[in-house]
């Protein structure tokens, strides 16, 4: 078995003992505190809602092109983080540590997608939440 598969089972063994799953107004709350603007919440609401359910232990994968999706936002590996030991890709991280309870890592990966590529760069908001109405968050 290769390095890399050896590490994502290893990852998706562990990681569910450090998940967290947040709850919408937990999230808004979280994310306020990690920087994001007020005028994303509903956007970034539906986004990790439609992504990852909300939890910060999901792994989604393959996609065609091979890539795996990771964490609360499912960054993809392709461009934004590191499947393997070291830190690497634009977001300069690991993926497995995009995993984590703690979302600073991944906040912090998210904000650079966002500055890059907007809400678009993520499949689920442009097919779920693109146009669509989003609710008023009551938090």
């Amino acid at each position: 078995m290769n390095k890399i598969a050896r590490i994502l089972i290893m990852v998706c063994l562990i990681a569910p003992a450090f998940a967290k799953t947040f709850s919408r107004c937990e999230l808004v709350d979280e994310l306020k505190r990690q920087g994001f603007p007020d005028y994303l919440m509903k956007d970034l609401v539906c986004l990790v809602g439609e992504a990852s359910s909300f939890r910060t232990h999901v792994t989604g994968g393959p996609d065609p092109d091979g890539s795996y999706d990771y964490g609360l936002f499912q960054i993809n590996s392709r461009y934004w983080c590191s499947s393997g030991p070291t830190p690497g890709n634009t977001c300069n991280v690991r993926c497995a540590d995009l995993l984590s309870d703690d979302i600073s890592l991944s906040s912090a990966c998210a904000k650079k997608i966002l500055s890059m590529r907007g809400l678009s760069a993520w499949v689920s908001w442009e097919q779920f939440c693109r146009g669509r109405y989003i609710p008023e968050l009551d938090c």
